[in-house]
């Protein structure tokens, strides 16, 4: 303990007590349940609250913003096992009502929703059941549900069909090919992402193609088709996707961009500005046409703690030239929880917003 020094002046003084409103300091408001009609209401008023339910209010608030922007070209990325935890008809409807113009998954996230546009169910997994029994009865455990071998090699069989109609003048892109399978679905009555996006003309990239039960039945079909049917395998390039979204989205006047979860899809989406800013600088000696993102929104329980890609904040991704930081227009919203439970809540806030 210092001795009294009686000339030293307080360090606060009553004066200097802020009421927080001279500061600017937004009030809170506790969350009256019972006052909200709808869901937009509800999640205005998670808005005003704290932790996770403010970040879910204030995701819907840019979420309607970058969707009402007509200038703004809106990409979404989705990972995850979301199709097969049955989230795939929210992808279907963001695409039919205009508020995706591109989407980008994992292999896999397509592979089940195209089993499911297929006709063919998922199951809830039983815990009784252990996981060698699984394998030995063909059943597929992601978490708490149960893909069914037979569903994979029957759905297996329909994408060499289709494959058998793809041109082998030129490369394909992943893109070309879900919008075959779009095209082999509509044939027959019935709703998902695969159709959704071949009506609207919205392109569907996978970047990691062969990380999926359907980049492995392409591989299967090429070898099969050289070695016992005699015929010229198809041939793809991962480039004509990236070439194909660049194109895509540098002849946007502005970017938004709606995540769920991370991975692949995230960082190939978001990796444009950095290419588009390298090349740039390569041929002239300077970017003078940057391409990043003004909206984002994501969806991801992962921590920034953990120092994976998919936990890095929207503001480490300014740092890399991804994103237009707050002081340029930029304006992001970051939910961290389950998509199952959040993503709902979001779009169909947003859907009575955009109504």
């Amino acid at each position: 303990m210092t001795d009294h020094d009686p000339d030293a002046k307080p360090l606060r003084t009553m004066d200097d007590l802020g009421d927080g409103v001279e500061d600017g300091l937004v009030p809170l408001r506790s969350l009256d349940v019972a006052g909200a009609g709808s869901f937009s209401e509800l999640l205005a008023g998670m808005r005003q609250t704290s932790f996770g339910g403010r970040q879910l209010g204030e995701a819907v608030e840019v979420l309607v913003e970058m969707v009402r922007d007509p200038d703004c070209l809106v990409v979404g990325t989705f990972s995850g096992a979301m199709t097969m935890a049955k989230m795939g008809l929210l992808i279907t409807e963001m695409i039919e009502r205009g508020m995706l113009q591109a989407v980008i998954a994992t292999g896999a996230l397509i592979s089940h929703g195209f089993i499911e546009e297929s006709g063919h169910a998922h199951y809830k997994h039983d815990p009784s059941l252990r996981d060698d029994e699984l394998f030995h009865r063909g059943y597929n455990r992601v978490y708490d549900t149960i893909e069914l071998e037979q569903s994979l090699d029957t759905c297996g069989w329909t994408v060499c069909d289709v494959l058998d109609d793809m041109p082998r003048d030129r490369p394909y892109a992943s893109w070309e090919l879900c919008r075959a399978l779009g095209a082999h679905l509509a044939k027959h009555p019935g709703r998902g992402m695969l159709q959704a996006a071949r009506a609207m003309d919205v392109p569907v990239y996978i970047p990691a193609f062969t990380d999926s039960e359907m980049g492995l039945v392409a591989y299967e079909y090429n070898l099969e088709v050289a070695e016992t049917r005699g015929k010229t395998p198809v041939p793809y390039d991962a480039f004509a996707d990236l070439d194909h979204y660049r194109r895509k989205v540098a002849g946007a006047k502005r970017l938004g961009i709606f995540t769920i979860g991370g991975g692949v899809p995230r960082n190939w989406a978001q990796q444009v500005g950095p290419l588009v800013d390298a090349m740039q600088r390569r041929i002239s000696g300077a970017c003078t046409d940057p391409c990043r993102f003004r909206y984002a929104v994501r969806v991801c329980p992962e921590p920034v703690h953990w120092g994976g890609l998919s936990g890095c904040t929207y503001s480490e991704g300014v740092s890399w030239g991804k994103f237009l930081p707050p002081t340029e227009g930029g304006r992001y919203a970051e939910v961290f929880s389950d998509a199952t439970i959040a993503w709902p809540f979001l779009l169909k806030a947003a859907m009575e917003r955009l109504a």
